[in-house]
Parts: C-alpha cells; structure tokens; sequence
C-alpha cells in the first residue's frame, strides 16, 4: 500500500464551504496544517452556479441565529477586503398581507421590514399581497469570491484539486483518506463538505444515516440590463425571487423546482420546457412584463436537510470525522456560520476525547 502522507485537518470539498471551513480552522489555530481536497477545481461544482444572494430570515429560530452570524461575518469581510464581490443591495418582501406577523417573525431586526412605499419597476400584486421594504441584503459572485478566498489560503493551506477521494477510513490512530490520484493522506480529523455530492461511494455509508436528500435547483436568465438602483425581490409564499445580477447585465428568477432525488452527476445542467412554464407561470403574478424574456439559465442541484436547518455532524464514533452541509440552497447565505460549527465540534472532540455526534 502506498505509504500515507500525514496532515492535521483535511477538507473534502473546496466550495465556498470548504473554503470557509479553512479559513475558520487557520482562524482558530494558526500553525495548523489544512489540506483542502476537490475532485474538481477550487468553486467548480455547485458554487459555481450559486445564486449567491443573502437575505436576513430563516424559517425556524436556528436559521435565524445562522443567518444572523453569517451576515456579520459577510459584513466584516467586505469591510476588510472591499475589493471582494460582495455587492449590497436593496430589497422588496412580497407576501399576502394577512402574514405580515409571521413575516416579521421570520427576517431578523436588521432587516428593519417596513410598507414599501412604491413597488419596484415591473412588480405587480395580486388580490391580497402586499410589499415590504428591507435591509441587510447582498449577492455575490459567489464562484470569484471562492477563489479569492482560496488565493488567500493558499501560502497557508495545501489545496489538492482534481484528486477524488476514493476511500475514507477512521481509526484509533486517525483518518486515513485514499485519493483517484493513488495518494493516501492521514488525517487527525476530517470535514465533509460535498455539496450535492453526499451518495459519493467513498462516504455514502457514513452521510446516508443523516437523511439528507438532493433537489434540483433552477434559475432562469431575464435578458434585460438591471440598473443600479435596482433591488433583489423576494417573493415569500413561493419561496423565490427576482435578483438584478449588476456585473452580469441580466436578472436572475430562482424559483423552487419540485423535483428530487437527482444525482448531480448525471443531472441535465440544459432547462427543459417544464422549468420555462414553472417560472413563467409564476412570473406572470408578479412580474408579467418579464415571464416571456425567461429563455436561458442554470440547472444544478443541492443537498436538502430534513428539517431545513444545515446539518454539521459527527458521522463517525470517535468523532474525527464531520459532516458539514446540506444547507438547502442556501450555502453561501450560511456558510460562515456552519463553517463556524464544523471547526467547534472538530476541535471539541480534539479537546475531550469523547464522542459528540451533534452540534446544535
């Protein structure tokens, strides 16, 4: 067998989590050693097609408090580096009036909701709907932020790309990870971070107890130019929205595509009549003038929690082994603070020796 190759920690993933998972390790232990692996290159499997929009809500009071951390870390970062493709912008709520209680429940108090006093360009609503105006929202280019993060990583952390993990073993004396390219890393610890790659045969059978499923996730392209001034419109019920992609000249309508269990291998990255009339139907409630210049977009996938909330997870008994993903499309939105999460049970299980399968 080939002999191992030793490292400290080792990330499985070198998307905008696995990045930020990096990043958080090195944060907390600067003279730690950090080996970022990737099948693919740095950003190049779901990140790359990432909406990359950040809003201040979350369903239940965990998202809330995730999506809370995260846009203070989004927030300190673009202050830092401004340079960075993080892009402030504007935003309009639109829901049925009738939920203006819950709606507040679910934004955070920065988000400062309040009636819109007009509506943006094109915006219609229907009988029963109302607008909201709101704080505490950016997009980035999330694919370009992923390798500036990288870039900075790199004098720090090893990134290994286009080397598949192929095996993953735990034992007494650490984490032994065989890659396509015949290496074999030893690990004292190791994070999982695959995206929508969770049934990968290298760890199916430590992800698959989690009950995360994979759903496809559909953006189209408006061709038409957005002006500064324009702002993100998110659309409540449906859980979509309309996103002015400024450095792009095009808007961005995600809407939620029903279907699941997709393999993001084989999944048709091409739309399909299908995904054109889903997004058109709903396009032409709010947004009429714009649901027949809906011809081009994205298809991907995502991992998917059962219950909404990412999941970071010990997934081996002794605990050098976690989980982190499984955001249910909202990766970017959240990242820092799974990161965060990840790197705290790694290195709690490093400090007490005993085995912790969660981290609420």
């Amino acid at each position: 067998m080939t002999p191992a190759e030793s490292r400290g920690t080792v990330v499985v993933g070198a998307g905008i989590l696995g990045c930020l998972i990096a990043r958080e390790s090195l944060a907390l232990d600067p003279g730690a050693r950090v080996t970022i692996v990737d099948r693919d290159l740095v950003s190049g499997g779901a990140s790359r097609r990432s909406a990359g929009l950040h809003f201040p809500r979350g369903a239940t009071a965990e998202v809330r408090e995730l999506a809370a951390e995260s846009q203070r870390y989004w927030a300190r970062l673009a202050a830092t580096r401004p340079g960075l493709p993080i892009h402030p912008l504007g935003m309009t709520v639109v829901a049925p009036g009738a939920r203006e209680e819950r709606l507040r429940r679910e934004y955070l108090p920065e988000a400062r909701l309040r009636p819109a006093r007009s509506l943006p360009d094109g915006i219609t609503l229907p009988p029963g709907a109302s607008a909201w105006t709101g704080d505490g929202c950016h997009y980035a280019d999330v694919p370009a932020l992923t390798r500036a993060l990288a870039a900075r990583l790199r004098p720090r952390a090893e990134f290994l790309e286009g080397a598949a993990v192929t095996k993953i073993e735990s034992g007494s004396d650490g984490v032994r990870l065989a890659l396509g390219t015949g290496a074999v890393l030893a690990a004292e610890r190791v994070v999982l971070a695959p995206g929508p790659w969770i049934a990968a045969e290298a760890w199916r059978h430590l992800v698959e107890p989690l009950g995360a499923r994979v759903k496809k996730v559909v953006a189209l392209h408006i061709e038409d130019p957005p002006t500064p001034e324009d702002g993100v419109v998110v659309f409540q019920e449906e859980d979509a929205f309309l996103l002015p992609y400024r450095e792009r000249g095009h808007w961005l309508f995600s809407y939620t595509c029903p279907e699941w269990d997709v393999d993001p291998d084989t999944v048709d990255p091409g739309l399909t009549p299908t995904h054109l009339a889903q997004a058109r139907a709903l396009l032409r409630r709010y947004a009429p003038g714009r649901a027949d210049r809906c011809a081009s977009g994205r298809v991907f996938c995502d991992a998917y929690a059962p219950e909404g909330a990412p999941m970071v997870r010990a997934v081996t008994d002794d605990g050098r082994v976690v989980f982190a993903g499984a955001a249910s499309g909202s990766g970017y939105r959240l990242g820092p603070a799974v990161a965060r999460r990840a790197v705290r049970l790694l290195h709690a299980h490093r400090s007490s020796g005993t085995n912790r399968k969660d981290e609420k």
